[in-house]
């Protein structure tokens, strides 16, 4: 029965982050590869695991915690994170299409944006209430699967969504930055939305407290090359600097 056949999947997934199509036929093999696909694809809807080539990969260990909780961070580096969030809302102007990342330096930016008529889209379900306490402005909540560890959605909706909206200007939000492995967070899902962002919109600006340099988390969405702009509170190494100058990217140091 599918349903039997479905929850068997799901407890596989349970158990080890990645489960191959070979493993699935070993496992079912009065079933066709054509209908275990299916399968897969029915449970990707349902948000229990991410479709990838040659199988399916688990949400429990996608969305294991490789990030510092939330409501700790959002009391961490308050001041160096406002001065980015004001030198970075100086860059909008109205009557244009903003996407705004997730976190605390997005929800710091959400506070700071002047009160005028622009389009904002957002993974932030903070950050767009934070923005909805505005009265000109026009909030857009991308739908989708919430991370619990950043508050932020992600998922195929998600995706979805943002491959079907224009953006003028898009603020993203690293997790982790450094020379070797880029741009990087701990979740595959919002990984992959921040790489459609990053495709999407006309001018991309990276938003990073120092903090995060110098770390490295599983999961590249950028390099230099991809942005056109990053925001940070203090000067970088002379090499990561020399590298974004010759990737034509502008360094503004929040005073």
């Amino acid at each position: 029965m599918p349903k039997e056949r479905r929850n068997r999947i799901r407890e596989m997934l349970s158990e080890k982050p990645f489960v191959s199509l070979k493993e699935l036929e070993e496992c079912f093999p009065d079933v066709t590869s054509m209908t275990l696909r299916r399968d897969i694809d029915f449970l990707e809807k349902k948000g229990d695991l991410i479709k990838v080539r040659g199988g399916a990969r688990s949400m429990k260990f996608l969305t294991t915690s490789m990030e510092d909780d939330f409501g700790k961070r959002l009391h961490e580096s308050t001041e160096e994170k406002s001065r980015i969030a004001e030198t970075a809302a100086a860059l909008i102007q109205s009557n244009r299409s903003v996407f705004v990342d997730s976190g605390t330096t997005a929800l710091a930016l959400a506070s700071a944006i002047p009160d005028e008529r622009i389009t904002f889209t957002t993974t932030g379900p903070h950050v767009a209430l934070e923005l909805a306490k505005k009265q000109k402005t026009i909030v857009n909540l991308v739908g989708g699967m919430i991370n619990r560890d950043n508050l932020s959605v992600s998922g195929m909706q998600a995706v979805k969504f943002i491959g079907d909206i224009n953006i003028d200007v898009a603020f993203i939000v690293p997790s982790a930055v450094s020379s070797e492995s880029g741009f990087s967070c701990g979740n595959y899902s919002e990984c992959e939305l921040k790489k459609v962002v990053l495709g999407k919109a006309r001018r991309k600006i990276l938003l990073m407290d120092s903090s995060k340099f110098g770390k490295s988390l599983p999961y590249t969405f950028g390099f230099p090359e991809d942005i056109d702009v990053l925001i940070t509170d203090r000067e970088l190494p002379d090499e990561f600097r020399r590298v974004l100058e010759q990737n034509g990217v502008e360094v503004c140091i929040a005073k």
